[in-house]
């Protein structure tokens, strides 16, 4: 729980949650809970707490493909499956078996698929060739990246339970002082209580007193008569 801001933006605690007892008693945590609920059902913010930022461009970083793909899914198009005609090999249609141009062009295409399938048994060469020492060199180079983010996950992980410890031994230090300062503000509660009672027993002695005086002077003034 924090106390109220400064200008500056700093927060000022004003609890000790390594120091503070009793969170886990029968009830705290749903007297905290009930706050809570009861503080956000009456509030109402009264300000844009963005205003300070520039209006957000979300399309900034969208990409033709992007565009049409959320233009599909609002449309609720289904998806289009992915097209195998390019590795057909189809023969001219029983109205084409005469016209040499489709005869031409299914050739061509006979070829060019020919040519594809070369292309990819070359590709499988080099790959056996080649591709066992990429594939180790990338494996080492993604084990050095891992060491490296081990390495810094771990300096991380340090300076938060450095923190902590830090945290923990300040309000420990803190909730000690706070205990003494406490103690002597009940000490000096009660001392001053204890004076006052001396101070009221003091005043009705005195009336005593006074009261007591004024009666032997009477008693002596008659007696003088």
């Amino acid at each position: 729980m924090a106390g109220t801001a400064s200008v500056a933006g700093e927060v000022f605690v004003d609890a000790l949650p390594y120091f503070d007892q009793g969170y886990d008693a029968t009830g705290v945590r749903e007297a905290a809970a009930a706050l809570v609920e009861e503080e956000t059902r009456r509030y109402r913010p009264t300000k844009n707490y963005l205003s300070y930022l520039p209006t957000p461009d979300f399309a900034a970083f969208e990409t033709e493909i992007m565009r049409n793909e959320f233009e599909r899914l609002g449309a609720r198009q289904p998806l289009e499956l992915l097209s195998m005609k390019r590795y057909e090999l189809p023969a001219p249609t029983a109205g084409q078996k005469n016209d040499i141009t489709a005869w031409q062009e299914s050739v061509n295409n006979s070829m060019a698929q020919l040519e594809h399938q070369a292309v990819r048994i070359e590709n499988l060469e080099l790959m056996s060739q080649y591709g066992t020492n990429g594939w180790k060199l990338y494996n080492d180079n993604l084990a050095f990246m891992i060491e490296i983010a081990q390495k810094e996950l771990q300096k991380f992980r340090k300076q938060i339970q450095d923190l902590n410890w830090q945290r923990k031994n300040d309000q420990l230090v803190g909730g000690a002082k706070l205990r003494e300062l406490e103690s002597n503000w009940v000490s000096l509660v009660s001392k001053n209580y204890e004076i006052e009672r001396a101070i009221v027993q003091l005043e009705i002695e005195a009336a005593q007193l006074r009261h007591q005086q004024g009666d032997e002077n009477k008693e002596n003034i008659r007696q003088d008569f």
